[in-house]
């Protein structure tokens, strides 16, 4: 029973950094006023780009590296769209995950199936790892887990909360008009938060080839990106929230898999939907269950809407 838990949980942990990662970065961007509905193809593209990274060079940091800048030049061209043309945000977001599923999959053809030559190696923290259950679970990770769970919402929480360039950032989503009566760069803050939030992205599909599913195959990231978006809004915009929803619905999918294993007498085709379905209990039932979440789940009042300066 120890192993099986141990295993559940190691398991949530590997599988909720992919939905963390995407996660925090549509923060970023939704916090300034951006909605990318570009995730999916974003970690699709940074999926295959890894993948063919540590086939060349056999560095998983370089792999991730790779995946990363590869999201966010789809980001700057998906921040040039709305940010700088002011093009309509869900029909750019769209475009972005066609075009992600799309190159990715012209790009992989030839590395289906190929098994990554290179992943990340655990980093068993002294002492804590020894710990029943948890330990090796939480604590006997690879590197980047501990950066995506610790490192970078810690980072992103003191900006955003606890600095003024994190007043400003949050104040563009809120209201650029004002921001921009201030002095501050609505479009600059825009267009990079967006960018940045378009590389975290195509890192979680980086990670997700070169850790959690250390091979490429087309439809690997098979609905990730959408339930990323999905947890910002159960997050409340927070990074701290965005990441603590990653595990959750990282031990979603892991009850799945022991399902299935276990051969517990439930179809497997709805223990595959578990994470899904998760999805939508978690936006609907917060609300209706207790209203003060209707504040807490409260978006930036500026998102989804182009700022026209010459009509402010």
């Amino acid at each position: 029973m120890i192993a099986l838990l141990t295993g559940m949980l190691s398991t949530a942990v590997l599988a909720g950094g992919v939905l963390a990662l995407a996660a925090l970065g549509e923060v970023l961007a939704e916090r300034v006023g951006v909605t990318n509905l570009g995730v999916e193809g974003l970690m699709s593209l940074g999926a295959v780009i890894a993948i063919i990274t540590v086939v060349a060079t056999p560095n998983p940091w370089l792999g991730l590296l790779a995946a990363t800048m590869a999201g966010a030049a789809g980001g700057m061209v998906f921040a040039f769209a709305t940010v700088i043309v002011r093009a309509n945000q869900v029909l750019c977001g769209l475009a972005i995950t066609f075009l992600g599923l799309g190159l990715s999959a012209s790009i992989g053809h030839d590395y289906a199936g190929v098994p990554s030559p290179a992943t990340f190696g655990r980093v068993p923290v002294p002492g804590l790892s020894s710990l029943p259950i948890i330990g090796p679970a939480f604590f006997g990770q690879n590197l980047p887990i501990y950066l995506i769970y610790l490192v970078l919402p810690a980072l992103a929480h003191w900006v955003m909360f606890h600095t003024r360039h994190g007043l400003a950032m949050r104040a563009v989503g809120e209201n650029p008009a004002a921001a921009d009566a201030a002095g501050l760069p609505v479009t600059a803050l825009r267009f990079w938060y967006v960018t940045l939030g378009a590389g975290l992205a195509g890192a979680a599909g980086g990670y997700l080839t070169l850790t959690y599913v250390p091979v490429w195959s087309e439809g690997l990231v098979a609905g990730r990106g959408w339930i990323a978006l999905a947890l910002v809004i159960f997050a409340g915009y927070r990074p701290f929230g965005a990441t603590l929803s990653g595990l959750l619905f990282g031990l979603i999918t892991a009850l799945s898999f022991v399902g299935q294993a276990r051969n517990w007498p439930i179809a497997p085709a709805f223990l595959n939907m578990l994470p899904y379905l998760g999805t939508i209990a978690f936006i609907i039932v917060p609300v209706v269950v207790w209203h003060r979440m209707r504040r807490i789940m409260a978006a930036p009042a500026a998102l989804g809407v182009p700022y026209h300066r010459d009509v402010r």
